[in-house]
């Protein structure tokens, strides 16, 4: 989105108008957040612009669960304490936090970068699927969480992922009570995802 503001001048309307086409961030967030940077001191505004470019550089998908990360394996598809007959299913790497904050799942993770949704033509071959059933024909592996969001796509999509799953033979479950309809699993709390994982039903 455009920012008009030639009145701050070139350089401070072209920061404001970089920070708002960030999600979540309108022109006046943006606007706090320039004024900000610019009166930070430079050190700590060189370290700001180094962690962006680095991050944006090294950051990559773990070979193994997709999640993001600067290593080739994630720290935890390479922990050899987890339970490797375990996979839980999310929709992308907060979900996975969101999760890991509860201190209780003690499996691996698989990031599906999205959900199905055909009014914005995402279909099963734009989301990390195919990846999901490489790694099920090439581990030793039990379980099935399928724990993508309440929403209408997350629905749909765990639906498509269990019919694809069941002829493998493998368990699959669904996270049950505790998710509100519609809600996003990274804004729900610890104890409500902790009884959501612990009530999880057979699909």
């Amino acid at each position: 989105m455009e920012v008009k503001m030639d009145y701050f001048g070139g350089t401070i309307t072209r920061l404001i108008e970089e920070l708002s086409k960030l999600p979540g961030i309108g022109v006046k967030t943006a606007q706090r957040l320039a004024f900000h940077i610019i009166n930070m001191p430079m050190e700590q505004a060189e370290d700001l612009s180094k962690a962006i470019i680095e991050g944006r550089r090294k950051v990559n998908y773990c070979s193994v669960c997709h999640t993001l990360t600067d290593e080739k394996v994630c720290s935890i598809c390479g922990n050899a304490n987890r339970d490797k007959s375990i996979i839980m299913v999310v929709e992308d790497s907060r979900d996975m936090a969101a999760y890991e904050k509860t201190k209780q799942y003690k499996g691996l993770y698989h990031i599906l970068h999205g959900a199905i949704s055909p009014m914005l033509g995402i279909g099963p071959s734009e989301i990390k699927i195919k990846e999901l059933l490489h790694r099920l024909n090439n581990e030793d592996i039990k379980e099935i969480i399928l724990a993508t969001n309440s929403s209408v796509e997350g629905e749909a999509t765990a639906m498509y992922i269990s019919k694809l799953i069941k002829p493998l033979g493998v368990r699959i479950t669904r996270i049950a009570n505790g998710v509100p309809v519609g809600g996003d699993l990274e804004y729900i709390d610890e104890v409500t995802l902790s009884r959501a994982l612990d009530g999880r039903i057979e699909l």
